[in-house]
């Protein structure tokens, strides 16, 4: 049985944890992680995975980004532990979050991964949203959290500087 729920600080190293295991080292170096630097996580939207002995088997977390002064949800990472995977559960924080989201004021959310995995969760490629370099473009991604997310918002992809997050 698997539980979900809001990630706490008290989770904070072992999702660390997680994505070191899920991910290859310097992680921190792609340009996501530079848009994040110095910002906080969307808390409402942060989720932990555990399955009945309390172990952690999937974590998503979200930070605010603007695209043209429009605030947008940026995803990532997401993990599931290598033991787990295969279950769904990266589909059960992925869309357990989203679901969440329009209820907190978001109207879009922006990914950088792949388009076949993630346009089964309605994500698109945005050519028209710039990530920093070095991203691929074919790799930037976007979903409407309401009709419209996206419409009218394009350029480059900038660091979050509300402290209102």
């Amino acid at each position: 049985m698997i539980r979900l729920r809001e990630e706490i600080p008290d989770d904070s190293w072992e999702v660390e944890a997680l994505y070191d295991l899920c991910f290859a080292p310097g992680r921190e170096a792609l340009s996501s992680y530079r848009l994040r630097d110095g910002v906080a996580p969307v808390r409402d939207l942060c989720l932990a995975a555990r399955d009945g002995d309390g172990t952690l088997a999937a974590a998503i977390r979200y930070w605010p980004v603007r695209v043209a002064d429009a605030p947008v949800l940026l995803l990532g990472p997401i993990a599931v532990h290598p033991t787990r995977q295969g279950e769904g559960l990266g589909a059960l924080v992925m869309l357990e979050s989203l679901a969440l989201a329009p209820g907190l004021g978001w109207k879009r959310v922006l990914l950088v991964g792949d388009e076949p995995y993630y346009g089964r969760f309605g994500f698109r490629r945005l050519d028209h949203v710039v990530m920093p370099p070095p991203t691929n473009p074919a790799r930037v991604l976007g979903l409407n959290l309401v009709p419209g997310g996206w419409t009218g918002i394009a350029g480059p992809v900038e660091r979050w500087h509300d402290s209102n997050a």
